[in-house]
């Protein structure tokens, strides 16, 4: 028999990290010695007092069986408690916090619960692919906000047309950004607020790498300002601030309309998280954050070992990262595409790297780098790339 895939499968858009993946595998299998930069995926384990708290609730029975479907109410209080203690946020637990299966479930599950056939959501270009999913899913139209880096990869409000502004229900922001590294100043998030009060819409603000700013920055909530919890909602994940990206626990906070929608249609997906899962949740988020400490200054060491072996080989200047665990560098001069570029990098360098491109139209010219590796091992990888 025939197979024919449903509109909903035909209009998902291709999943850009799986192709890298099979590329850097191909190379590695034929025995090259292989840098992959290219992922988003923590090298680090687990601090182990949060491993070790996995394996003793896993033994506890009362976690063999359902947890509460919207999760354990000591989980949404040290959510609550986090925020409190981290940003100065003041968060109700059962209403205004969400317990997510990975930030990249509910980043998908908000354009389903909010947008329609035709609705428009506003997208960061270049932005993380997967915000495109759930757009996709929901038939609603997406309309990118461009991020330049003579604005400091923020987007301008100002070029949003009264026709968008008229059809967005729905913005995405993310900040420390992936894939720029910048970060947002308290008055960008101000701006925010205000449009989205005049315009109707919500917005979802990705605080994924909420935890790793550099230079001694502290990266922002955007709930940190006034009306924003009126206006959005923030989603943030373990998987980043304490390496548990396999683990797949996160949360969304802020408005509590917004969460209760989200919480509902988990209903229909999930029966929630094993127990233990969030139990070690719990002891992540309460214990000392000494391992938070140390994981960002591992990342702001690797970042300026980058930065000096590119100003080694003469790289063209860019701006350098502000937060997140990546860098985001333009190609050199001549090169046709980034991804032509990406292509020759694991082809003859054998380093693999995220084409610019793939997160979006304005990425062309640049490509994305994760501080993913040993500090010798990026060293290694810009030394292959000048040699180029």
């Amino acid at each position: 028999m025939i197979i024919e895939p449903s509109r909903t499968m035909k209009r998902l858009p291709e999943q850009f990290f799986s192709r890298l993946v099979s590329r850097a595998n191909q190379y590695i299998k034929a025995g090259y010695d292989v840098i992959n930069l290219g992922q988003g995926d923590p090298d680090l384990p687990t601090p182990p007092h949060i491993v070790k708290s996995l394996q003793q609730a896993a033994e506890n029975p009362v976690h063999h069986r359902y947890p509460p479907f919207t999760g354990l109410p000591e989980l949404k209080e040290a959510v609550a408690s986090w925020y409190k203690k981290e940003q100065g946020v003041e968060l109700e637990p059962e209403q205004e916090v969400a317990i997510l299966f990975g930030a990249k479930a509910g980043l998908v599950e908000i354009s389903q619960v909010l947008l329609n056939p035709g609705d428009v959501a506003l997208v960061p270009d270049p932005g993380y692919p997967d915000y495109w999913s759930g757009i996709a899913i929901a038939e609603a139209e997406m309309v990118p906000m461009p991020l330049l880096e003579d604005n400091a990869y923020l987007p301008d409000l100002e070029r949003i047309t009264s026709e968008q502004r008229r059809r967005a229900k729905l913005m995405f922001l993310n900040y420390p950004a992936n894939p720029t590294g910048a970060c947002a100043e308290p008055a960008f998030f101000d701006d925010v607020i205000r449009f989205a009060e005049e315009n109707n819409i919500v917005v979802a603000h990705d605080f994924a790498y909420g935890a790793i700013g550099f230079d001694n920055r502290k990266p922002a909530s955007f709930l940190t300002r006034p009306g924003a919890k009126e206006v959005g909602v923030e989603f943030y994940t373990m998987s980043k601030t304490y390496n548990m990206a396999g683990w797949r626990v996160a949360f969304a906070v802020g408005n509590r309309d917004v969460i209760r929608l989200i919480e509902q249609i988990q209903d229909h997906y999930h029966c929630s998280i094993f127990g233990a899962l969030q139990e070690a949740s719990i002891t992540a988020l309460t214990a000392p954050q000494d391992c938070v400490r140390e994981l960002v200054d591992t990342y702001e060491s690797r970042r300026n070992a980058f930065y000096e072996e590119l100003d080694r080989i003469g790289w063209k200047k860019s701006r350098r990262s502000k937060g997140s665990f990546f860098v985001w560098v333009p190609v050199p001069d001549g090169t046709t595409t980034s991804t032509e570029f990406a292509n020759r990098l694991v082809e003859e360098a054998h380093v693999v790297v995220a084409p610019g491109v793939g997160f979006g139209e304005h990425g062309e010219g640049y490509i994305r780098i994760g501080l993913l590796d040993k500090e010798e091992r990026i060293r290694e990888a810009v030394r292959r790339m000048g040699s180029l």
